[in-house]
Formats: structure tokens, sequence, C-alpha cells
């Protein structure tokens, strides 16, 4: 069974930083580009960030580059999101999961996203 348990989020004020991690089980995760996803209070999934299979290709949305740092460990079949400079509007639960088959960079498998992460941004 694919599973995905996104953990390490919580409130903190603007301009601080958390670092997230998604342990993947069920599959090989090194074999498929991984991909973080959120969703804000409201709206729909929206893609975040993904990782070329080997961690050397990365890609993020417009609004979190040069913030965000996405990273994996594949002997640990983990997924990693830095995040540095918090803004309110990156306020939503945090989910990993694989890309879809066969589908680009930033089409996720809505099917392998599991537990998420709360990260909220507040003063």
């Amino acid at each position: 069974e694919v599973q995905t348990v996104a953990s390490g989020g919580g409130l903190v004020q603007p301009g601080g930083s958390l670092r997230l991690s998604c342990l993947a089980s069920g599959f090989n995760s090194s074999t498929w580009v991984m991909i973080w996803v959120r969703q804000a209070p409201g709206k729909g999934v929206e893609w975040v960030s993904s990782i070329s299979i080997g961690g050397r290709i990365t890609y993020y949305r417009d609004s979190v580059k040069g913030r965000f740092t996405i990273s994996r460990d594949d002997a640990k079949n983990t997924l990693y999101l830095q995040l540095n400079s918090l803004k309110t509007e990156d306020t939503a639960m945090y989910y990993c999961t694989k890309k879809r088959w066969g589908a680009d960079y930033n089409e996720y498998d809505s099917d392998s996203i599991g537990q998420g992460t709360q990260v909220t941004v507040s003063s």
C-alpha cells in the first residue's frame, strides 16, 4: 500500500523557517519524481515543488522560488522541504506525493497523497 506521511509543520511567524519531512512507504520512491503540494483553507490543492529521480533537478512554483528548497534522501525513503522567509500566504496543509505516471513534472498522483502536515504562518 502506497503511503506518505508528512511531518515538521507548525506555527511560525512571518519570516520564519520550517523543515518538512515526508516518509514514503509501499513503493520505491527512489524511482519516482517526488512532489510537494499544499492546500490552503477553502482552496484547492496546488503544486509547490518537484525533484527529479536522483535529485539533480528541482522545480518550484514562482511564489516559492528562492525561499523553499526541496531535497531527497533515498536511503531513508524521505523527501524534504525547507521553508524559509515564510509568508502568511504559505499557510496550508502540506503533503508529499509522487508524479503521476507519464505526466509532466508538476502533475501529481492524487491517489498517493497521504497524511499532511499543517504550516501556519501568523504573527
